[in-house]
This record gives C-alpha cells, sequence and structure tokens, in this order.
C-alpha cells in the first residue's frame, strides 16, 4: 500500500495536517512513537485558542484524535529511525518494526524534554525525576514538591501543583521569570509557591530513587542541599532530526521551510515545534499544520 502522506507524530500539528488531509480523501497514516495529543496534552489550562474560553490539553488532544478516527485516519505506535526518498519520488519510512511507502511525508515529530545533564539523571527519570504535572502531580498529593525553571511551563506547572500540594518550591536559574506576565502574577500572588532565583542544579542525591536535590547559588555559590523524593525538570525542549539530516536543511536542530511548510525535498514537509520557527503556540501549531496539508493536496494534484 501506498499512502498519499505519511505523517510522522500525533501532535496538535500533525493531527491537523490529517484533519486536512482525510477531509479532502486523502489516504493517511499517523506514525506515533509514544501517546497521541504531544504536548499540549500535558497542559493543565488552554485558555488562548480561539473559540474555547477554557479546555485541558489532553481534553483538546482527545477530542482532535477522534476527529480524524471518525474520517478514518490509520495510525501505529512505532518509533521512525530513517525516511528514505526512492527513485519514483515516493517515500519509504523504516521504523523500529517494518516499512511504509507514501507520496508525502509530514514531519510534526516535535522535540523532547531538555535534561540537566547531571550523573544518575536517566536512571532517576520516573523514579523521582519528572517531566509532567499533570500526569504525576496528583500522585504527590499532600506532599511538598520542588519544580526547576523560569518558563511558562513551569509557571502553569506551578500552579497546577497547588492544588495537589501545600508548598511548590520553585528554583530559576537567573533572577526573573521568562514567561507571560498573566502566569508570573499568579505565581506571585500564590502563597503556596515559594520561588527562590539564581540557584542552579549541580547534583542529584540517591541512586536507585531520588532524594535530594543539590544547588548552587550563581551570584554567592553558596551550596544547599534540599531532602526531597521529588522534582519537575522544566527547562525546555530540543529537536530530534539528526536522524533524518541528509533530506533537511536544520538550524541547531530546527527544520528550515518556506511558508508553505516544504522542506528541501520535494514532496517532505515540516510542522509545529520540529521546525524553526519564532512562535510555538497550540494555534500555530494546527496553524502549520493546515498550510502542510493543502500544499500536499496541491502538489498531489
Amino acid at each position: 500500500m501506498i499512502y498519499d502522506s505519511i505523517v510522522i507524530g500525533g501532535g496538535a500539528s500533525g493531527m491537523s495536517a490529517a484533519l486536512y488531509l482525510l477531509r479532502n480523501n486523502k489516504k493517511v497514516l499517523i506514525i506515533e512513537k509514544e501517546n497521541f495529543g504531544g504536548q499540549i496534552a500535558n497542559s493543565p489550562k488552554v485558555e488562548n485558542f480561539p473559540s474555547i474560553k477554557e479546555i485541558s490539553g489532553l481534553n483538546f488532544s482527545d477530542k482532535l484524535f477522534e476527529q480524524i478516527s471518525d474520517l478514518g485516519v490509520e495510525f501505529e505506535l512505532e518509533d521512525v529511525e530513517k525516511i528514505i526518498k526512492n527513485e519514483d519520488e515516493t517515500f519509504k519510512v523504516v521504523t523500529n518494526y517494518k516499512e511504509y511507502l507514501a507520496k508525502t511525508v509530514v514531519l510534526a515529530n516535535g522535540v523532547k524534554h531538555r535534561l540537566m545533564n547531571l550523573p544518575n539523571e536517566e536512571q532517576l527519570i520516573g523514579n523521582g525525576i519528572s517531566f509532567c504535572a499533570v500526569c504525576d502531580g496528583p500522585m504527590l498529593k499532600g506532599k511538598e514538591v520542588y519544580l526547576i525553571g523560569d518558563a511558562n511551563t513551569a509557571l502553569q506547572y506551578a500552579i497546577l501543583l497547588t492544588d495537589y500540594c501545600p508548598k511548590v518550591h520553585m528554583f530559576t536559574l537567573f533572577d526573573h521569570f521568562f514567561g507571560d506576565e498573566v502566569l508570573i502574577n499568579k505565581v506571585k500572588a500564590n502563597d503556596r509557591i515559594l520561588v527562590t532565583h539564581n540557584m542552579n542544579l549541580i547534583e542529584y542525591k540517591g541512586e536507585e530513587k531520588l532524594t535530594g536535590l543539590v544547588f548552587e547559588n550563581t551570584v554567592d555559590h553558596v551550596k544547599t542541599e534540599y531532602k526531597t523524593d521529588n522534582v519537575f525538570i522544566c527547562i525546555g525542549q530540543i529537536p530530534q532530526n539528526d536522524r533524518f539530516a541528509d533530506l533537511l536543511m536544520l538550524d541547531k536542530g530546527y527544520i528550515i521551510t518556506n511558508e508553505k511548510m516544504e522542506t528541501k525535498t520535494k514532496g517532505l514537509y515540516a510542522v509545529g515545534d520540529t521546525r524553526k520557527k519564532d512562535v510555538r503556540q497550540l494555534v500555530t501549531a494546527c496553524n502549520d499544520g493546515a498550510i502542510a496539508a493543502l500544499s500536499i493536496i496541491r502538489y498531489l494534484a
């Protein structure tokens, strides 16, 4: 079988691309590595999507997945290892399980969580280190929690965690936040959130499970250890496009596209957080997907 398009990634941008393609009677396969919804599924509240006053990111993602499912999308939970451009201008998409053929491909693979790059970090992920307050916050109900980060995700998570936890200890590397003013004001006004600026995490305590965190103050270089079995790391994301580099132009790992979402390879498109762009919001992710799909429709015609 040759698909009209294979979408790599099941976040908002990928599912939006699939939506537009399916509505134009195209045969579409979405390949997702982990869970459908992408990063927005971890957002406790979405309040800036046009026409929707308030919705959880998970609910938004579920509704979008239901919409494309009703239109007949096919999907597989597999990890894409490489993409090959064939001589007949089709694409071979190779996963950890099998191979698929398509006339076009949409890269909507998003980004991955940025780590602190400290010893024993990988081993402690899931054993004290968390990235998703929506997923793990309820399990820490009644406990004091620790969070590292200074932008919108960190601010949103800190606010969310106060629904479960008596205190949220929030640490930032610099002396200020980098998020939206409305979120910053909410954090400052919440007496359950204790913010400590100018703190650099230098060590995780614990071997099999997290037992503590060691910070160094970036101003006076005083080191402080906190006893805790939990920490949320919210310091940004990084792209994962090296495996496709032969087909793309990259800038610091992000895919360069034109306004039609076209990459340097004919028939290969990129949308959402994986591409180089100034604004990364839910509405712009959906926008990218719609543009890519319309470009594909014209290309296939």
